[in-house]
């Protein structure tokens, strides 16, 4: 098998259409150790009266009680859209090892904010399947507008 960016960033996207599905904001987040997943959600911000309920939010804390630890040094972060700030600080706080994503926020991402947000030993990856993840953003949005 081939376990590529794509391939985990797919999983991603399964996540981020469940979000679409209920009504969310269609985002998706995995988090992976060793080829296997071991922490996923998606945006439940509606469904949990919870603005926190960001899918990295869900799935760094179902990774962190997978490992039975609060850091995930040896951990890749997937998810179909730029973490916005506090989504990047929570991952700067529990030192992930690697953050991938799709598309990019351009109103609330946290590569809009100056200085330093992840941590320093933190790996970056942008733009993996960025159309795919993009296009149902702007379907839901869409969507949203025609309501």
């Amino acid at each position: 098998m081939n376990f590529s960016d794509e391939y985990f960033m797919r999983l991603a996207l399964k996540q981020a259409t469940y979000a679409f599905e209920e009504d969310e904001i269609p985002v998706g987040a995995i988090i992976v150790a060793n080829n296997t997943i071991i922490g996923k959600g998606y945006n439940q911000t509606e469904k949990l009266k919870d603005v926190t309920a960001h899918a990295e939010m869900i799935a760094i804390t179902a990774a962190a009680n997978y490992l039975g630890s609060k850091f995930l040094e040896d951990c890749t972060l997937y998810v179909t859209l730029e973490p916005c700030l506090m989504c990047a600080s929570a991952i700067m706080w529990a030192r992930v090892g690697r953050l991938v994503f799709g598309a990019f926020d351009s109103k609330a991402g946290y590569t809009l904010m100056q200085g330093r947000v992840l941590h320093p030993r933190t790996e970056v990856t942008s733009g993996i399947m960025k159309d795919e993840c993009g296009s149902l953003l702007t379907e839901f949005f869409r969507q949203k507008r025609e309501k």
